[in-house]
């Protein structure tokens, strides 16, 4: 290894060792992008992050994959550049080119070295892959056939089986049951000009939340957001999406050869922005979301053995997102365990958690709060979480104090308005019935 290239991964690993004075900065670019800074000089490091409402969400409905297929394809050739020599030219500067994809968005990362030379062959390849995708027909049909034999793969995962049911279930003809990675046949339908329209009506200036972390000034920030924002279409921001309604009631058993049965129970949760966030946040770390200190592992793992873990989350999206219990155990005992589950859930909405258990999940959670903030790139990925959802620019300021604010009266008044345990939906994959 060079001494250039020892340097390069040193820098990269490298934790931001203090951020307690991190001010965060924000503006419009002329074209329209959001934009969200955060200037650091302890490391001669850039990170960036420019994500999109480009979403599974947003797939057409005969166009199940559009969004994914899009998302793959940016870095795929680009401005003229193979893949293969976009790969090469980012190695050579040492600069990592990343991604996210979920369904509300769609972003692209790079990480570089912010000495000038490094900086700006990384941000000539960023900018011609949010600017210039090529869409070339043979890597179009290459990297369709990959697409549809990764979802074939999938679904001989009895997990992945129940997650695509449990969304199906809650969401209906909501766009928030496309599954991420689409349908195979609809991805086989997809064109070149598919994908450019896609691209055009959703990778555009006003869509665009541009999140920058680390080693520049305001100015060079200001100049490097409205370069990246300046080749992107103009194409008007996309319509907010539908507010998903309450899910019915359900019980769906779906056959499969596992050993195992996957139970998943949930209901449709809340949006990102919803005032009861951290009432349920908090609440949830005691109910499934704090592992071995949780009441569900302690009645279905610890007290009775039906399963190895049982857990519990709320994903908070720009709208309702779901809440979702989930566990796997032994086909002969899935009853028993879901029973034991649901009645945990329902003690707990009931009853909320004893002060004890509160003042446990409130300790463990701030006491960990500075490990999500003890890098450039954790800080980048809450930048990017700020900037799309519209989170309040103090957000990381005052998220300890709003974990501690949560009481038992609050938790139980959150849980009580957001989860009906009589209308949940319930799906378990295994031995057929």
């Amino acid at each position: 290894m060079t001494i250039k290239a020892f340097c390069i991964a040193l820098f990269l690993c490298l934790p931001l060792s203090a951020q307690a004075a991190l001010v965060l900065q924000h503006w419009q670019t002329p074209q329209g992008a959001r934009v969200i800074f955060a200037e650091s000089h302890e490391l001669p490091i850039l990170d960036i992050s420019v994500d999109f409402p480009a979403g599974s969400a947003r797939d057409p409905a005969a166009q199940a994959g559009l969004a994914q297929l899009t998302h793959i394809l940016l870095d795929q050739g680009a401005g003229g550049l193979s893949d293969t020599t976009i790969a090469h030219r980012l190695a050579d500067v040492g600069a990592e080119l990343g991604g996210s994809f979920d369904r509300d968005r769609a972003g692209v990362t790079l990480r570089t070295l912010s000495s000038a030379a490094e900086k700006n062959a990384a941000l000539d390849i960023l900018t011609r892959v949010l600017q210039q995708p090529d869409f070339p027909p043979a890597v179009i049909k290459r990297e369709k056939q990959r697409l549809i034999a990764s979802i074939r793969e999938a679904e001989a995962d009895p997990g992945t089986v129940a997650d695509k049911a449990f969304y199906r279930a809650l969401y209906g003809t909501h766009p928030y049951a496309h599954d991420e990675a689409g349908d195979p046949a609809a991805i086989g339908r997809l064109t070149r000009q598919d994908l450019q329209r896609f691209y055009r009506m959703h990778y555009s200036a006003p869509n665009a939340v541009i999140s920058l972390m680390g080693d520049l000034s305001r100015a060079e920030a200001e100049a490097i957001a409205a370069r990246l924002a300046g080749g992107l279409s103009s194409a008007a921001a996309v319509p907010v999406l539908p507010k998903p309604g309450p899910a019915a009631a359900t019980d769906m058993r779906i056959a499969f050869p596992s050993t195992q049965s996957h139970v998943l129970v949930g209901a449709v949760g809340v949006a990102r922005s919803a005032p009861d966030f951290f009432p349920l946040f908090v609440g949830n770390y005691v109910l499934g979301g704090g592992g071995f200190d949780s009441r569900l592992m302690r009645e279905v793992r610890d007290k009775r053995g039906y399963a190895y873990s049982a857990y519990s989350y709320f994903l908070p999206m720009m709208e309702a997102g779901p809440f979702q219990l989930g566990l796997q155990t032994k086909q002969a005992q899935t009853d028993d365990a879901l029973k034991v589950a649901q009645a945990t859930l329902r003690q707990f909405i009931a009853d909320g958690p004893s002060e004890a258990e509160l003042k446990q999940a409130k300790d463990n959670l701030t006491g960990g709060f500075p490990l999500r903030i003890d890098s450039n790139r954790k800080i980048l990925e809450y930048l990017s979480l700020i900037g799309f959802y519209n989170l309040p620019l103090d957000y990381l300021d005052t998220w300890v104090d709003k974990v501690n604010a949560v009481d038992v009266a609050a938790v139980k008044q959150a849980f009580s308005r957001h989860i009906d345990p009589d209308k949940l939906v319930t799906v378990v994959v295994g031995g057929a019935r």
